[in-house]
C-alpha cells in the first residue's frame, strides 16, 4: 500500500500517511486513483449486517435482520418495493445498487463491543463488505463505527440512542438515522410535567454503559428544568436479569417516580420487578407513584405484557402511523413475516435504503462520495416526515413520538399508542451543545 490517501471528494492526495488501521483485502497503489476499500468489481455488492443475535437485545436484533433482508429484496427488485415507492428520492430503480445485485453477510454482536468489532472486521476483510450496518447497543455502535472509520467503509448505524454516537464519538464515516437520548428528554419531559405535575421526585435506574449514561443525563436535565427533583441515580450492569436488589432501596426514599433508563430485556425485567414490589400501587407525597421508560419499543412492550399499561416513553417510529411511507413498510413487512415491524426494524430498513440511494446519487461506492451525498440531505416518505441528515455530526433530525402503554390493546401488537408527535424544532440542538461536545467528526477515510 502506498502512503497516498484520498481527500473527502476522492481526489488523490500524495505525501500523507494512511490511517486505514486494518489489513485490507485489496492492494491499493497510487496509480489506482479510484480505489477504495472493497471496491466492487463484479456483478454484485456485499453489505454487512451486524446485529445482536444473542444477548439482552436479541429480540431487536432479530427484527433488524428481518428488515435488512426485506430491504435487500426490495433493492433487488423483489416484493412490492416497500418504501422505495414513497421515498422522495427516485434514484433507486429496483435493479440493485448501481446495477449490481445486492448480497449480504451477517454477524452476531452478542451485545458486546469486542464481539461486534470482530464480526464487523471479518465481514470487511473476509467477505468484502463495503458498508456495515446494525445496532441495538450504543456501546456496540460506537465501537463498530470507530472500526469502520479505520477500515475505510461507511457505517450506517441501526438502533443506537446514546448521545455519544453522534456526539463525542462521532466519525466522518458514520451516520445515524435513529433519534437520540437528548431528543427523548426534550420530547418526553413536557408531557410528563403535564400529566404528573412539576413537583415530582425521580429515582433513576440506569444501564451502566454509554447509552444509559446519556439517557439519564438527558432526562434528568429535561425534567429538572421543569421543576422535578432527582432523588438518586443508580447504575445497573447490562448483563443484569434480576433487579430486585435495585428496587428495594427505592421504597426507603421519598421518590414518587421511577425512571427506567433500561432497554430491551433489561427493561422487561426491571419493570416486572418494580411492579412485583408494588411500586405502581404506592402513594408517595400524596401522589400516585409513576414509572417512566424514556426509550420504548413494541418488542419491549410485548415482553413486559400488562405492566406497560399507562407508562409513558418515547420512540423513533411506530407501526400505527398513517403516512404513506409507514403504511407501505408495514404492509411489506407484515406480508413477509406475519406481524408488524418494530422501530428497530424500521430504522435499519431506512438506513439501508438511504445508503443505496446515496450511492446512486453519487454515482460511486467510494465512501467519501457516499458521505458527501448524505451530508445535508433532506428527504421525506420514509415514515418520519421531512428529515434532515445534518452535515456537522451526521445525525438525522425529524419529529419524535411520545407513546404510552395502551390500557385496552386490541392485539398482541397493539400495545402502544402515540400520544404526541413532537415537532422536530422542539428536539433540535446546536452541534456544540455540551451533551455532544468533546469529539471531532474528522475526515472521511476511503481506506487507501
Amino acid at each position: 500500500m502506498s502512503n497516498s490517501k484520498f481527500t473527502r471528494r476522492g481526489v488523490l492526495k500524495t505525501g500523507a500517511v494512511t490511517g486505514a488501521g486494518l489489513a485490507l483485502p485489496t492492494i491499493f497503489t497510487a496509480s489506482s486513483a479510484s480505489a477504495f476499500t472493497n471496491e466492487p468489481t463484479g456483478a454484485s455488492v456485499t453489505l454487512g449486517f451486524n446485529v445482536p443475535q444473542t444477548g439482552p437485545y436479541a429480540d431487536e436484533g432479530a427484527d433488524e435482520l428481518r428488515a435488512y433482508e426485506l430491504a435487500v429484496e426490495h433493492l433487488n427488485g423483489g416484493g412490492d418495493g416497500g418504501m422505495m415507492n414513497t421515498f422522495s428520492s427516485k434514484a433507486l430503480q429496483g435493479n440493485g445498487i448501481l446495477g449490481k445485485k445486492v448480497e449480504y453477510v451477517t454477524g452476531d454482536t452478542q451485545t458486546k463491543s469486542d464481539a461486534a468489532r470482530a464480526s464487523a472486521k471479518s465481514m470487511i476483510e473476509k467477505d468484502g463488505a463495503i458498508m456495515i450496518t446494525g445496532g441495538s447497543s450504543s456501546g456496540v455502535a460506537v465501537a463498530v463505527q470507530g472500526l469502520c472509520q479505520e477500515a475505510g467503509v461507511i457505517f450506517m448505524a441501526g438502533l443506537t440512542h446514546s448521545n455519544d454516537t453522534t456526539g463525542k464519538d462521532k466519525k466522518a464515516n458514520g451516520f445515524r438515522h435513529f433519534f437520540n437520548a437528548y431528543m427523548s428528554g426534550a420530547a418526553l419531559a413536557p408531557v410528563l410535567a403535564k400529566m404528573y405535575g412539576n413537583d415530582r421526585k425521580a429515582y433513576h435506574l440506569t444501564a451502566d454503559y454509554t447509552w444509559g449514561w446519556t439517557q439519564e443525563e438527558s432526562i434528568v436535565a429535561a425534567t429538572e428544568a421543569l421543576g422535578w427533583t432527582t432523588v438518586n441515580t443508580v447504575k445497573t450492569p447490562l448483563a443484569q436479569t434480576d433487579f430486585s436488589a435495585y428496587i428495594t432501596p427505592i421504597l426507603q426514599t421519598d421518590a414518587d417516580v421511577l425512571v427506567l433508563n433500561h432497554y430491551g430485556g433489561n427493561m422487561v425485567n426491571s419493570l416486572t420487578n418494580a411492579v412485583q414490589f408494588g411500586l405502581r400501587d404506592r402513594i408517595v407525597n400524596g401522589k400516585q407513584f409513576e414509572i417512566v421508560v424514556p426509550l420504548y419499543s413494541r418488542l419491549m412492550a410485548r415482553g413486559a405484557g400488562e405492566n406497560v399499561k399507562g407508562i409513558f416513553g418515547s420512540t423513533n417510529w411506530h407501526w400505527s402511523l398513517q403516512d404513506a411511507g409507514s403504511q407501505a413498510f408495514v404492509k411489506s413487512f407484515g406480508t413477509k413475516y406475519g406481524f408488524p415491524p418494530s422501530q428497530a426494524a424500521h430504522t435499519c430498513y431506512v438506513q439501508t435504503l438511504l445508503y443505496a440511494d446515496a450511492v446512486e446519487r453519487a454515482g460511486s461506492f467510494n465512501p467519501c462520495a457516499v458521505a458527501e451525498a448524505l451530508e445535508g440531505y433532506d428527504f421525506d416518505g420514509l415514515g418520519n416526515g421531512p428529515t434532515h441528515y445534518r452535515a456537522a455530526d451526521h445525525q438525522c433530525f425529524k419529529d419524535v413520538l411520545v407513546v404510552r402503554g395502551k390500557e385496552n390493546p386490541t392485539s398482541e401488537f397493539d400495545l402502544l399508542e402515540v400520544v404526541e408527535v413532537t415537532p422536530r424544532a422542539q428536539v433540535e440542538y446546536a452541534p456544540d451543545h455540551p451533551m455532544f461536545a468533546g469529539g471531532s467528526l474528522g475526515t472521511c477515510n476511503p481506506g487507501a
